[in-house]
């Protein structure tokens, strides 16, 4: 926002015409460029909206089995995370169990930068282990349900699907002899991390891919055939859209504030000018 500088309630004149034009221009500005950002908003919302999306139910499937080929290129699914078989226990988190499993370890390290006559931070050794299950989405409210969607390849797909359900940083401990050891070879451990994400089992995930229909029960989400994304998105459909909603709504909000505040700004100036003409 705009301040202005007093002087016995009035505006300082030196500062009245360029402070006033400059912090107008500034809000026209910002008022562009957040309705430029509340039009992107709407345009990928209206292209969301015009992606077909379903549940795993009897619906479906009879619009699979009428579809050319069973298949529909381009869908948003979205149902609760079922494993196929038994799915992986955490290994941090007791009674915590999910389909996909990433466990990761990385050493933080401090380097002697001659240069800076500092110590420099630097992220090194990192080992990530990836776990997976075969899982599908279920209706939500059915837990037991004849009807799913098997999800195919889901480490090819984009989207934070994957939460974190344990992270902790292990301090290196230091004695005497490594303190001296460590200034004379310049590098020195500081930590190591290690880092937990799962995708539950009985969680919320909804899906844009290709979905095909295989032995007339057996439905598969999988990478488009035809270069559109693949993602995974860790909610459901609704609540996924209405987050774009209330991004557009934000935009849409600053562009107004910084428009009114502008014109406001600009419509002072001239009523000032006027005065003062009149004055002279």
């Amino acid at each position: 926002m705009c301040f202005f500088l007093y002087s016995n309630g009035e505006m300082s004149d030196p500062l009245l015409n360029p402070l006033t034009v400059i912090c107008a221009g500034s809000c026209f500005a910002f008022s562009g460029l957040f309705y430029k950002l509340y039009s992107d908003k709407r345009r990928e919302i209206e292209k969301l909206k015009e992606i077909p999306n379903f549940q795993p139910d009897h619906h479906l499937l009879r619009i699979l089995n009428a579809s050319p080929n069973k298949r529909l290129h381009y869908v948003a699914v979205d149902g609760l995370v079922q494993a196929i078989g038994e799915p992986i226990s955490s290994q941090y988190v007791p009674r915590c169990r999910g389909v996909i499993q990433k466990i990761s370890v990385q050493e933080h390290w401090k380097y002697w930068n001659s240069y800076l006559k500092s110590w420099v931070s630097k992220k090194m050794n990192q080992n990530q282990t990836t776990n997976m299950v075969p899982f599908s989405l279920i209706q939500p409210g059915s837990y037991i349900s004849d009807i799913s969607i098997r999800v195919d390849s889901p480490l090819e797909a984009s989207g934070d699907y994957l939460e974190q359900v344990h992270r902790r940083l292990r301090h290196a401990k230091e004695g005497l002899v490594d303190i001296v050891v460590q200034e004379l070879s310049g590098e020195r451990p500081v930590a190591q991390e290690e880092c937990e994400e799962l995708l539950r089992v009985g969680a919320s995930l909804t899906g844009f891919g290709e979905l095909v229909l295989e032995q007339d029960k057996v439905m598969r989400l999988q990478p488009p055939k035809d270069g559109r994304s693949y993602i995974l998105i860790p909610s459901d459909y609704k609540s996924f859209i209405q987050r774009h909603e209330s991004s557009a709504i934000m935009w849409k909000g600053l562009t107004a504030v910084f428009g009114i505040t502008g014109f406001t700004l600009l419509a002072g100036f001239i009523h000032s000018a006027i005065n003062k003409d009149k004055k002279n």
